[in-house]
């Protein structure tokens, strides 16, 4: 069976709940392989709210189907505060990337809570600005940036992760929005550990099964290169 963009493959697939640090409940799903543990996680930070942005936007929620059964590896997305997506509402109200921090934590603190082994963080658009400011903490063994727009996301942030010292790969669209490869090149500068990819033809959003692929297996060969490249058939 080809693998196509609606395809879910097996997982233990659990709800669950964050609470950070300033009180708040956070709503999440947790997918894990199906009869085995996990080589590896990853922890999700979607794209911007106010922009339609949520845990079910489809490259994570494509994550979640596909890489507990094809690579091993444990899923977490969650709303961050004031998101609302079929698995519910996290309380609190948007604040920008600034009080989303105690979200950042509560997911890291739930992986490490739950024994969930070699975390990686894997933020989109808002998501990166997220990981680059409030995801440095000694659990995290690298991180992944899908399209991001280095904008709430400062030099103070990128001098920070260089000095916070593990990977970071960032994946750069062709025709972004935002911020393309050439650019992102130069502002990755700082982070002498910092890998940046760019990939031709994609957009913002990464929108086509193609580009789906392609995210997928940059995240697999980082975290769990034994299961690279992935399948394209099951």
């Amino acid at each position: 069976m080809e693998i196509r963009a609606a395809t879910v493959l097996p997982a233990r697939r659990e709800p669950i709940e964050l609470h950070t640090g300033d009180g708040l409940t956070l709503v999440g799903e947790l997918a894990l392989p199906p009869d085995r543990p996990p080589v590896a996680t990853l922890v999700t930070l979607h794209p911007l709210p106010t922009h339609g942005g949520f845990m079910d936007s489809h490259v994570f929620k494509k994550a979640a189907n596909r890489l507990p059964a094809l690579a091993d590896l444990a899923v977490l997305r969650f709303n961050t505060r004031g998101t609302s997506s079929e698995r519910g509402t996290s309380e609190g109200a948007f604040d920008g990337g600034e009080g989303e921090r105690y979200d950042v934590a509560a997911a890291l603190e739930y992986a490490e809570y739950h024994d969930l082994p070699r975390v990686w963080v894997v933020g989109w658009s808002f998501g990166t600005e997220l990981t680059l400011k409030w995801a440095h903490d000694p659990l995290v063994e690298g991180a992944i940036l899908l399209s991001p727009p280095l904008h709430r996301a400062t030099d103070r942030d990128l001098d920070a992760w260089a000095e916070f010292g593990r990977p970071l790969v960032a994946l750069v669209p062709e025709f972004d929005d935002y911020l393309r490869p050439e650019e992102a090149r130069r502002r990755f500068e700082r982070v002498p550990q910092a890998e940046v990819i760019g990939v031709d033809g994609a957009k913002h959003l990464w929108v086509g099964e193609l580009y789906v692929r392609i995210v997928l297996n940059e995240i697999v060969k980082r975290v769990n290169p034994d299961a690279w490249p992935l399948p394209t058939d099951v």
